[in-house]
């Protein structure tokens, strides 16, 4: 299954627990925090500044 950009972090995270590894990594280290429930990975990736394509592909290759 691809990742994309305008799924929910914690469905990501849920489907592949190894995700909040890679989030972490980008300075994504909220999970636990409310709008990480709600936030497609594009609108949390953006709020912290972060480089959507390089989290895109950090994630997919997880996927694989």
């Amino acid at each position: 299954m691809k990742i994309t950009r305008d799924m929910g972090i914690m469905e990501v995270v849920s489907k592949y627990p190894e995700a909040a590894n890679v989030f972490a990594a980008f300075g994504m280290g909220c999970l636990g925090c409310a709008a990480a429930h709600f936030e497609s990975i594009e609108e949390g990736a953006l709020a912290h500044g972060m480089d959507v394509d390089a989290l895109m592909e950090a994630l997919n290759k997880l996927a694989e």
